[in-house]
């Protein structure tokens, strides 16, 4: 019996010990890791607004976007860039459920008009050499000063004018869709983002 209650009582010594351990490493990397994710976001946004002279990343406003599955509500925030008083332009994360190989992460930016200034892949797993090709210079560029009144939003294979990428068509058909799909919610929303008061 006091065999079975040493064991026991070195089991819960060694996982109380592991367990503070995991809490130490995770209070000392929590910041580091946030500063991390907040340098990535602050990357994103440079990479698809005008220049702008405030913090772009305290500067937000949150729109409810729907309910998911579950009936939870969804949001998306809006980042806005200022050059002095005037807003020089918007950001925005949209998601396309429809990747080839699972959701691609898009941020968006547009001037106060609603036509892009820049998109940036923020996350996908699309196939090296073929959908990944998503990423590259040539074909976030092919956004630049689009906007819902002067494009056609489908890739050339289905009508549109996008140049979709050789031998994979569904990825580029997924960010035009996705990209589209956030245009359109920004302009049914454009006052509330333009006039609305910052800080999340």
């Amino acid at each position: 019996m006091s065999n079975i209650l040493r064991l026991v009582l070195t089991l819960t010594l060694v996982a109380s010990g592991a367990g503070l351990i995991l809490s130490l490493v995770e209070g000392v990397t929590r910041e580091p890791i946030a500063e991390q994710r907040r340098q990535e976001m602050l990357r994103a946004l440079k990479a698809v607004l005008p220049p702008a002279d405030n913090a772009v990343d305290t500067d937000t406003i949150e729109l409810k976007t729907g309910q998911d599955r579950r009936g939870r509500d969804q949001w998306r925030t809006f980042y806005r860039g200022r050059s002095g008083e005037n807003l020089s332009g918007i950001a925005f994360q949209v998601t396309a459920p429809d990747g080839y190989s699972g959701e691609i992460v898009i941020m968006v930016g547009v001037d106060p008009e609603g036509r892009v200034t820049g998109i940036e892949i923020l996350r996908h797993a699309e196939t090296p050499g073929l959908g990944d090709k998503i990423t590259l210079p040539w074909f976030k560029a092919l956004f630049v000063g689009k906007s819902l009144d002067n494009a056609d939003w489908r890739v050339k294979k289905d009508g549109g004018e996008f140049d979709q990428i050789t031998g994979a068509t569904i990825s580029p058909r997924a960010v035009v869709g996705a990209v589209h799909k956030g245009l359109e919610f920004f302009r049914d929303h454009q006052h509330e983002v333009v006039s609305g008061d910052g800080g999340g």
